[in-house]
């Protein structure tokens, strides 16, 4: 994962969402529910290894102009945790809370690439 500190991060994310889909991961660290959604997409993302979507993690927190960015650009509303699937520098998936999972992941990422 490649966190998204600033604005030039964000600008490379959107910028590679152009080549091929891209997952924006959005995570509280004091939240325990984001705590097991974070832990879900390493899972995912350790099991898709170099043949998955890049992804891109934003610490909503630590981050907060990032974050506003987010749902500012893409006109998805802001919630944490929060996966969103990117593709062409637009939202074309987005899953929150416990509907972040690897599953749901790999069928939104199939869809947009198919």
């Amino acid at each position: 994962m490649k966190e998204l500190t600033g604005p030039q991060d964000w600008q490379a994310c959107l910028d590679a969402s152009q080549e091929k889909p891209v997952f924006v991961f959005k995570h509280s660290t004091a939240c325990p529910i984001s705590g097991a959604a974070h832990s879900r997409v390493v899972e995912y993302d350790a099991r898709n290894a170099g043949n998955g979507p890049d992804i891109y993690l934003v610490k909503v927190i630590e981050s907060r102009p990032v974050s506003n960015a987010i749902a500012e650009v893409l006109g998805v509303q802001h919630q944490s945790p929060q996966i969103i699937l990117v593709k062409d520098r637009a939202a074309v998936w987005s899953a929150s809370h416990h509907g972040v999972r690897g599953d749901r992941m790999q069928e939104a990422f199939e869809n947009a690439v198919s």
